[in-house]
């Protein structure tokens, strides 16, 4: 098989929850565990950083790469879902897998794979921790795909645990309280391996302190230790937002600028501030420069895209992949923080979402040019506009995501602002 052939095996003989949802999922760690003893458990060969949570472990996984990479380790990271090309999961030193990589795994494996039937998930973390292995890394970031507990990427033990956040995303699987969702999390603590929880919430802290406690391991909330302070006024409208760093209240770092200019970028630098102190602790001698240059040039290291992309001025056109009510409700929150003239939204969903939550916290004001991304999961842009419409917003429906931009950027003066979202494949579509 060629490149592209093996990719349509892939898609299509393995079921991918990126594209068709709960029928994907596998809840336990039996074919994982199996595959791994195959390939004769390659995560053993170096060491790994291990990563979950709601929303942010994308924006987190990627900063502490890029800050590994600058300090000249030669740095594996593992992230999903991918925006345009299956390889961006899988990249050593940001570059991603070789094409012929990709193939030569799947040549090898086809037979486990159809023995085996893993999901797609499954498959692509092993060839992702198998190339890791091939390609000697240093150090290896491995971001979980959903929870934590019963994730594909659990069989590893990794030197250090993060786990962003918690709300509510994935209840289906993950539990429909709050508390749930936190022990599903914090399934990825293990015994005596430090572990840093990015954001403390009165009602999931103690599902982290038990887990923490029961397992002998050093527990740090992020947000109790370290803070920020957003220096420049005008970041919503450019890439880059500058920050000063704070330990209690000491002043840590003076002028932190990162490329990536969402507000709730700042919840996250707290999390890698706690995160590189915990490394440092770990034996890694991350200097202040490596520290700050990673952070700046993140996005030039490892390809990170679609967190709060302004990708035109005039209009403000801003693309950001928040896809869950914690997401779009901070989304908003930055929306209404820019001086402009009217606000256009070009919305998609897929079905498994909270849509009704998610529809409540979208703006009256703006007009809405609703689509359905190109993958089964996603919800007709038919029946997303009758729901928003029972809502009060104000739009219409298009064929496809293309379209709903396209019409959206000629309706749309000089100084509006045009946000494209609630989905990672409709950003995918028009990146």
């Amino acid at each position: 098989m060629n490149y592209q052939q093996t990719l349509l095996f892939l898609y299509n003989k393995l079921p991918m929850y990126q594209r068709i949802g709960a029928a994907a999922y596998k809840a336990d760690l039996k074919n994982t565990e199996l595959l791994c003893q195959i390939a004769g458990h390659p995560y053993l060969q170096y060491p790994s950083i291990h990563i979950a949570g709601t929303n942010g472990k994308g924006s987190v996984s990627n900063i502490i790469a890029s800050v590994l990479q600058t300090m000249g380790l030669k740095t594996g990271l593992y992230t999903s879902p991918h925006l345009k090309d299956f390889r961006e999961r899988i990249r050593v030193n940001g570059k991603v897998i070789e094409k012929q990589y990709v193939v030569s795994f799947v040549n090898k494996y086809k037979k486990y794979i159809e023995e085996i039937k893993p999901s797609f998930f499954e498959i692509t973390f092993v060839m992702a921790i198998e190339y890791f292995a091939s390609q000697k890394i240093d150090i290896a970031i491995i971001e979980t795909g959903m929870g934590g507990r019963l994730d594909s990427t659990n069989v590893i033990t990794p030197i250090l645990s993060i786990i962003t956040n918690v709300s509510y995303d994935h209840t289906q699987f993950l539990g429909d309280t709050l508390e749930k969702i936190a022990a599903e999390k914090a399934g990825i603590i293990k015994k005596n391996i430090p572990v840093i929880v990015g954001e403390s919430n009165f009602l999931t802290d103690y599902v982290f302190i038990n887990k923490a406690q029961n397992n002998n391991s050093k527990l740090i909330f992020a947000d109790k230790n370290f803070s920020v302070k957003i220096l420049n006024n005008n970041y919503l409208e450019n890439n880059i937002v500058s920050y000063s760093a704070y330990k209690g209240n000491k002043l840590l770092l003076n002028k932190i600028n990162c490329p990536l200019s969402g507000i709730y970028q700042s919840k996250n630098i707290v999390t890698i501030l706690a995160a590189i102190e915990e490394l440092r602790n770990l034996g890694y001698n991350i200097s202040d420069i490596a520290l700050l240059q990673g952070i700046e040039n993140v996005k030039k290291n490892t390809g990170f895209l679609g967190r709060w992309e302004v990708i035109s001025k005039k209009p403000l056109i801003i693309f950001d992949i928040a896809h869950n009510p914690s997401g779009i409700e901070l989304i908003v929150k930055q929306l209404n923080l820019i001086n402009k003239r009217k606000l256009h939204m070009v919305m998609g969903v897929v079905q498994d979402k909270d849509i009704e939550t998610i529809l409540n916290l979208l703006p009256k004001d703006a007009f809405y040019y609703f689509c359905k991304a190109d993958v089964p999961r996603a919800l007709d842009a038919k029946i997303l506009h009758n729901r928003a419409k029972e809502k009060g917003l104000n739009g219409k429906f298009y064929d496809t995501v293309k379209q709903a931009f396209e019409t959206a950027r000629l309706n749309a003066n000089l100084d509006d602002v045009i946000f494209v979202g609630g989905s990672a494949f409709v950003v995918a579509e028009i990146l």
